[in-house]
């Protein structure tokens, strides 16, 4: 996941249970901390991870970029008509979304 974001994985403090992502040495950026659960990923989540892009083409080369890195493309059955969103899934099932911010909703 840290290599999703550009960001690096801490681990220490945490016990095995989860993880903070920081931003690269001199980068900026907030802090993002994980924590391990041991309930099955949801269908619908009520609560997921946005990935934001600048165009169309980028949300494309970021879902190939995620796949090739063990993401799945998933065939959501709740898109609306012209979504400005593709819905990818982690290696453990966990769903997120790569939103087009450029996207003309009419």
């Amino acid at each position: 996941m840290p290599e999703t974001l550009g960001y690096e994985k801490r681990t220490d403090g945490f016990g095995g249970f989860g993880m903070v992502l920081v931003p690269p040495s001199g980068g900026t950026g907030t802090k993002i901390a994980l924590h391990k659960s041991n309930t099955p990923p949801q269908e619908h989540p009520r609560l997921h991870l946005d990935l934001h892009v600048a165009s169309a083409a980028e949300q494309r080369a970021e879902a190939d970029r995620l796949v090739a890195l063990g993401a799945a493309r998933v065939d959501w059955d709740m898109y609306p008509e012209d979504p400005d969103f593709v819905v990818l899934a982690d290696p453990d099932s966990n769903r997120f979304c790569i939103v087009d911010l450029s996207h003309d909703h009419g």
